[in-house]
């Protein structure tokens, strides 16, 4: 098994979604990254490393600043690969880099796919390419004996959302409400429909992660209820650490979101 399908194992056997948590490499200085990270890969099961971009056309105000910030020190995609490479050194858990199809172009498919590879990443997510344009990214991610996670959304209509479960690698990450990504006090109306179109099309295939506003461990009880073996939770993350939030509390906030849905929690 791979380390993403065992964190999925593992939740599902615990009782609980899968939490995948994403920081933005960078964030809040070049020094400090590590730590919250590590804080953050400590409690939870998967850990996304956002690479900053210019465009990120899928991200919300927060992460838009959180990267805006991290490009203006100087950060790229090499000290998201270095930040990977740390963490992995001192854990066995999944690591994904969050990217748009631009840097990876730059610094070449081939080359990039080799370098996540040796820096110790599991998969990439690239929310900017369709499925329809995902095979070479996939080739050469694949060669390197890395996941391409597709995409999907409640806009996806059934015959597509089944493609796409084909398709991914790892897990299909489901978008849970119009818009972009960021922190909502409550979950939209279509998440539950959503959640139950994404079980049916992924079945025993392959598991799913909700994201996009899951924010609070009411909102991880609501999905996991619904039926969704994983979550994905950035905004929430990535605004407490503008915040200026210590590693300890960071850790505590992620903890209780990966204990939400433990009975007795």
């Amino acid at each position: 098994m791979s380390r993403i399908a065992e964190a999925f194992a593992k939740a599902r056997a615990e009782g609980r979604p899968a939490l995948v948590a994403y920081v933005m490499a960078g964030e809040p200085d070049v020094k400090l990254d590590a730590e919250l990270a590590r804080a953050v890969l400590a409690e939870a099961d998967v850990l996304e490393i956002g690479v900053p971009f210019s465009d990120p056309v899928a991200d919300g105000p927060t992460i838009e600043r959180a990267a805006t910030r991290a490009l203006a020190r100087g950060v790229r995609m090499e000290h998201a690969l270095a930040l990977a490479r740390e963490l992995r050194a001192g854990s066995a858990k999944p690591i994904l880099l969050m990217t748009y199809y631009n840097p990876v172009l730059q610094r070449g498919l081939d080359r990039f796919a080799r370098e996540a590879r040796e820096a110790g990443v599991d998969g990439v997510i690239l929310p900017d390419v369709p499925l329809e344009e995902s095979a070479r990214p996939q080739a050469a991610l694949r060669a390197a004996g890395l996941a391409l996670v597709q995409l999907a959304s409640p806009a996806t209509p059934p015959d597509r959302f089944a493609r796409l479960a084909r398709a991914t690698e790892g897990f299909l990450y489901v978008v849970s409400s119009f818009g972009v990504t960021g922190a909502r006090d409550s979950l939209p109306p279509e998440s539950v429909e959503t959640v139950r179109r994404a079980a049916e099309a992924c079945g025993a295939v392959v598991p799913f992660a909700v994201g996009f506003g899951v924010s609070r461990p009411e909102h991880v009880r609501q999905l996991h209820e619904a039926g969704a073996p994983g979550v994905v939770v950035g905004s929430a993350i990535v605004g407490r650490i503008e915040k200026g939030e210590t590693p300890d509390a960071l850790r505590a906030f992620v903890r209780a979101l990966r204990g939400a849905s433990i009975p007795g929690r």
